[in-house]
């Protein structure tokens, strides 16, 4: 799990290269879902919480560089 912290550390391109990671786990563990192979099933929500505290990073970010 990811922590904000973590986040605010990272450059630009490193919270793209985790985010794009992150979408290939998340991915791989819809397959193994769909095919009952999945063994911790816990890991998908963290993985899309993880996902979702990286787009929020990057959103304000933004914003505080177009100052708003």
């Amino acid at each position: 799990m990811l922590k904000t912290e973590d986040l605010n550390a990272m450059s630009p391109d490193q919270l793209d290269d985790e985010l794009i990671k992150l979408k290939k786990e998340q991915f791989n563990l819809r397959f193994q879902k769909a095919t009952n192979q999945l063994a911790n099933t816990s890991r998908v929500r963290e993985v899309r919480r993880d996902i979702a505290r990286i787009k929020t990073a990057a959103l304000a970010r933004k914003r505080a560089a177009v100052g708003r």
